[in-house]
């Protein structure tokens, strides 16, 4: 079984960015869904009633790189800002690439600052599928970020596992706040490719 992260960012975008983002990630959790996928999702910082400005999507199947590969570069959306109604702009993009979170520096975190639960697997697998309270969700108190691991049959793999995304999703995001993004993880705000969308998708808000 295949498995790859993918980065949604909106990058420097503005409010209607982050609303671009949470449709893109109903969207491929659909597209997961369909395909036999597992997906997980980690939001960047508290998301406010608009939504999250980043996602780290955790894919693992057998279509997970290709649905990945699909989405990756600009995405264009098309809608009429439901936040601004005087706003005459009706194009939004958000950034879209793979990350291999091995490569990315953890971070330091205080176990104070980490409240775990454990959770039923679920997700496909059929006869197969893991049964026990084996899957971890972890959360890093100060941020908000959440994230889960379920596909370990272990309780202490999938709690290692959950620790390494969440190290490295503050990782991430610390380097976007050092304004490090270019070097290779988050695309500025300037860099996303207007006319060269690998998608578009037109929006009734």
């Amino acid at each position: 079984m295949g498995a790859i992260d993918m980065l949604v960012t909106s990058a420097g975008g503005p409010v209607e960015c982050r609303i671009a983002v949470m449709t893109l990630v109903e969207i491929v959790e659909r597209e997961a869904g369909r395909l036999g996928c597992t997906l997980e999702v980690a939001y960047g910082h508290r998301p406010d009633r608009h939504g999250a400005r980043s996602a780290l999507l955790s894919l693992e199947g057998r279509h997970a790189e290709a649905l990945a590969q699909e989405y990756c570069g600009t995405v264009k959306f098309i809608f009429k800002s439901p936040v601004r109604a005087e706003h005459k702009r009706r194009n939004w993009f958000v950034g879209v690439r793979t990350v291999d979170l091995t490569e990315v520096a953890a971070t330091s975190i205080a176990a104070s600052d980490v409240r775990f639960e454990t959770l039923r697997a679920g997700g496909p697998g059929g006869q197969h599928q893991n049964t026990t309270d084996s899957a971890v969700r972890a959360e890093h108190l100060p941020t908000g970020i959440v994230v889960t691991a379920r596909n370990e049959r272990s309780q202490h793999r999938n709690k290692a596992i959950a620790m390494r995304r969440l190290e490295a999703m503050l990782r991430v995001l610390a380097d976007r706040e050092a304004e490090q993004s270019k070097a290779a993880i988050f695309i500025a705000n300037k860099a996303l490719e207007r006319g060269n969308e690998v998608k578009v998708f037109r929006l009734d808000l």
